[in-house]
């Protein structure tokens, strides 16, 4: 393989050009150019390298999660992609895998050839093996591979969230699954098929989950993230003061093949706070629109979402209605508001005994039954999570 020429091919990427910024990219095509240079330079660019390598471990690995991120000509013409995309893919893929099949071994034959007794310690510089396959080889290859497995800013996880106006991947997200949260079967159903309904691209409602702390409101959410994660959902966690980050999101989400919830979990107001307006805006009533794959679920301790007076009802206002309508106009733009009130002593004790069948305990069943209750009193009063807290207590006595 002429190295050299290589240098060049990387310098042609046009499909795949973003990658030229990718840091492992640039210590490639900088060792590969410094052939052409000083023994001095070649050795400071052969070093970095190795360093980009170590700190890697595969760069078939990281290559391909760039890849995968990409948005590109072919990603914005998936479905027909003309000939000249086609052809430059072919061209940028056949580059990038020509540029991983070089070990370090190879590039310090070429280096001696060249440079001979002028870099005399040539083989006690540290190497590195090629770096494995990609799971494609030429542009049908990827274009197979986006298809199957999506692209652009969303691959890399299911989780993110904002920070410091940026979104960024949850590094620990929650594992929680459906079978993890006992009872309220009638509020799960309603949220797995309005989520159904928007991963099959069918008409799908904004939703407000509303209720008691403690019942389990956002775990639930969360959950269903998780369980239909293979089929492309996401989510992105929105706290009230940065509902301004709403456009960026919105723009990130409308050329993704992905589809994408915002969460606003623990939404409420107080009197006067501009987030209100601006969310009620971004909703609907804005200008520009949310892209139709992408989906607001929230949930609140209260249903207005915003922090209401008697006043408000009693009307020191001079137009009272329009006091009581603005109180309402967020929560009337969920167009499926979901109750999660406190379970009732039965419901309770039966969320009780399904945490204690998962966990194994084996005490006496109206014995765990009083305990859970006087447990309960202690606490919040009873709720999914009282519950929750119980077992693990329970647990901790019985290792004890």
């Amino acid at each position: 393989m002429d190295l050299q020429m290589l240098a060049l091919d990387l310098d042609f990427l046009s499909v795949l050009r973003s990658l030229q910024e990718n840091a492992l990219v640039k210590r490639y095509k900088n060792a590969l150019c410094a052939l052409s240079g000083t023994p001095s330079e070649f050795a400071s660019a052969y070093g970095a390298l190795c360093a980009q390598v170590y700190e890697t471990g595969d760069p078939s690995r990281v290559l391909l999660h760039s890849i995968h991120r990409d948005s590109n000509a072919l990603t914005d013409t998936i479905d027909r992609p003309s000939e000249q995309v086609m052809g430059a893919v072919n061209h940028d893929v056949r580059t990038l895998c020509a540029m991983l099949s070089v070990s370090g071994s190879e590039l310090l034959d070429t280096a001696k050839s060249i440079f001979g007794q002028a870099l005399p310690n040539l083989y006690t510089l540290p190497t590195f093996r090629a770096g494995t396959a990609l799971p494609f080889s030429d542009a049908a290859g990827l274009r197979s591979f986006y298809q199957e497995n999506g692209f652009g800013f969303f691959a890399g996880a299911t989780f993110y969230a904002v920070d410091k106006e940026a979104i960024v991947p949850v590094i620990h997200p929650d594992p929680v699954r459906l079978t993890d949260l006992k009872g309220y079967a009638r509020q799960k159903a309603q949220i797995i098929t309005n989520t159904r309904a928007f991963l099959a691209g069918r008409a799908a409602n904004n939703i407000l989950l509303y209720g008691d702390k403690g019942t389990g409101k956002s775990s639930t959410v969360k959950a269903v993230v998780n369980e239909y994660a293979k089929d492309g959902l996401k989510i992105v966690e929105l706290s009230v003061t940065q509902i301004a980050m709403f456009p960026m999101i919105c723009a990130c989400a409308a050329h993704s093949p992905y589809k994408i919830i915002v969460f606003l979990d623990d939404l409420s107001f107080e009197r006067e706070d501009d987030n209100f307006a601006a969310l009620k805006a971004f909703i609907e009533g804005g200008l520009t629109g949310k892209p139709d794959n992408l989906i607001l679920y929230a949930t609140s301790n209260r249903r207005h979402l915003i922090r209401e007076s008697f006043a408000d009802r009693e009307g020191d206002d001079v137009h009272r209605r329009d006091t009581l309508e603005t109180v309402t106009s967020l929560s009337d733009r969920f167009g499926l508001e979901i109750t999660f009130s406190v379970p009732e002593r039965d419901e309770y004790l039966s969320i009780i005994d399904q945490l204690a069948d998962d966990c194994g305990i084996t005490t006496d069943k109206d014995q765990l039954h009083l305990l859970a209750e006087r447990f309960a009193l202690r606490r919040n009063g009873r709720s999914p999570r009282t519950a929750k807290q119980f077992i693990q207590m329970q647990l901790a006595q019985d290792m004890a």
